[in-house]
């Protein structure tokens, strides 16, 4: 709140100060528009340069030093190739601007690639703090939505990046024709919107395209090799492919896996029997937390509550499976028997 006053006071002082100095003569009116105009101009570039990594803004002051060397030099130039005059005066003013502006835009965008780690410990921590700390979301984790409890809960550290390919490909879902992939692509913007709005997190978009790759999956890989960051994903395949390539991957489904309740063989628990299984007289119900679990001779206890033991546990790469069996299936069935006949 109070760097807003500072903003306000700042736009307010520069537009007085231009009514009663009237630059270049013009009307008080028009100068102190102009003042302010110039002022929220300061106001964009200064929100643009606190969006920047320390790495980044080195890059920039040196791109930028650069640039005003490599003008100065070329002006030499023009000064003993043409005579004075405004003709002179105009290219050197070109040239000057022109070799600021790229070296800005060069050494912003080559910033994250400088070794700063020699010039000491401040470069040092940010470059560890940072970097190794980065999280690159895939389009799947912001579509899934549980990314952004987990980020609200502080188990994510670090930066979370979205480069502006996931974003387009995520568009691209929330355009879709079919209503159900446009549901899940808005869903996520509005799960990215969520996580922009929270003050705790650090959501990063960057403009970063490899565009001789055509595959979403292998641009997100090549981009968490040049961060040395890890991929934040639900996506089966991009896990495996991800591996190959040495890059290390969060997966949500892992995690949510982890975390479900322990069961031992042996162990007994009720089950609500909601359809037969793929095999003879198997019958399939669900916990809580959405485990499947597949009882043998059920297929006639389906739409009831019963109570079975555990004999395994099987541990997939979608989830976990666990098979059981009721204590005394034929007293079960002779039972409903027995209540249909009645």
């Amino acid at each position: 709140m109070d760097l807003v006053i500072v903003r306000v006071a700042f736009c307010l002082v520069l537009s007085v100060v231009c009514y009663f100095f009237r630059p270049f003569g013009l009307n008080p009116w028009i100068s102190a528009v102009v003042g302010f105009v110039a002022a929220c101009l300061v106001i964009l570039f200064e929100l643009r340069v606190r969006a920047l990594s320390l790495r980044r803004l080195f890059g920039a002051v040196a791109g930028s030093i650069l640039g005003i060397l490599g003008a100065f030099l070329i002006s030499l130039v023009l000064r003993n190739s043409l005579p004075a005059g405004p003709t002179q005066s105009l290219l050197q003013l070109f040239v000057l601007l022109l070799m600021c502006y790229v070296g800005l835009v060069i050494g912003t965008s080559k910033g994250d690639l400088l070794n700063l780690s020699a010039l000491g410990d401040l470069f040092s921590s940010e470059r560890a703090g940072g970097k190794r700390n980065l999280k690159v979301l895939d389009t799947s984790a912001i579509i899934d939505g549980r990314i952004a409890d987990m980020a609200e809960t502080g188990f994510l550290e670090g930066a979370m990046v979205v480069p502006e390919f996931v974003l387009r490909e995520l568009q691209m879902v929330a355009d879709s024709q079919d209503s159900s992939r446009r549901q899940r692509g808005r869903r996520g913007l509005d799960v990215l919107q969520r996580m922009q709005a929270n003050a705790q997190l650090t959501i990063q978009i960057i403009p970063d395209d490899y565009p001789a790759i055509r595959e979403v999956d292998l641009k997100l890989i090549e981009l968490a090799k040049d961060l040395s960051a890890k991929i934040v994903t639900n996506d089966f395949n991009l896990n495996k492919v991800a591996h190959l390539h040495n890059v290390e991957v969060l997966n949500i489904n892992d995690l949510a896996n982890s975390l479900k309740p322990v069961v031992l063989p042996g162990e007994r628990m009720n089950i609500m029997i909601l359809k037969e299984g793929k095999e003879y007289n198997q019958g399939v119900g669900y916990l809580d937390d959405g485990t499947m679990v597949v009882v043998d001779h059920a297929r006639r206890m389906i739409g009831r509550q019963v109570e079975i033991s555990v004999t395994s546990v099987l541990q997939t790469a979608s989830g976990k499976m666990i098979f059981g069996k009721m204590d005394d299936p034929g007293r079960l069935e002779g039972t409903r028997g027995m209540e249909i006949a009645n």
